[in-house]
């Protein structure tokens, strides 16, 4: 479900791209993202630090695009997304006892640091790498292939890279199990 609430605005991007052109898909992906996190917040009552930078992101490149009529800045929006949270895998590395991966999945899985260590290690180069990938499709390719690339690709190749982290992790962890109701965990 969390997949599909991160790439719904790139969803309603596409469509909106196919059928009007780049600025009204750009003007979507801002309101889309905008509208989901309202949405986030009234049903859970709280919203996720990376969809507020995302959020931020997509404003700031979206409006870009808009205010001066250049799809450059929505291209670049998705790269330096990748790159913030790249080096926010990284930096947790070095910057707390418990990095970013194992802080997401650690209530679910038990394994070893050295474990949590690569995997952090692989989302950050991985988000590293999808930010320089983005960048060459916009600059190599044209505008509908960058958009087609922007949710096949994108979605694809995370989905893949998820694939191999769970059949790492079904190698390596162990699934703690949830406590029961009333017991502390």
């Amino acid at each position: 479900m969390r997949l599909f609430f991160d790439f719904l605005p790139i969803l309603l991007f596409f469509v909106v791209y196919k059928l009007y052109g780049i600025y009204p898909a750009t003007a979507t992906a801002i309101v889309a993202t905008a509208v989901l996190i309202a949405g986030f917040w009234l049903r859970f009552r709280r919203v996720e630090k990376a969809h507020l930078l995302t959020l931020a992101i997509v404003t700031l490149f979206g409006g870009a695009t808009l205010l001066f009529h250049d799809p450059t800045f929505i291209k670049w929006k998705p790269t330096v997304a990748y790159w913030l949270f790249g080096l926010g895998f990284l930096g947790s590395q070095f910057i707390s006892r418990t990095n970013l991966t194992e802080r997401m999945m650690g209530q679910a899985l038990s394994a070893p640091a050295a474990v949590w260590t690569r995997l952090n290690y692989a989302w950050g180069l991985f988000f590293i790498a999808m930010g320089g990938l983005n960048l060459y499709v916009a600059y190599n390719f044209s505008e509908n292939a960058w958009v087609n690339f922007k949710l096949f690709g994108s979605l694809g190749l995370t989905l893949l890279f998820i694939v191999a982290q769970g059949l790492y992790l079904a190698r390596v962890a162990e699934h703690k199990e949830p406590p029961a109701p009333g017991e502390e965990a």
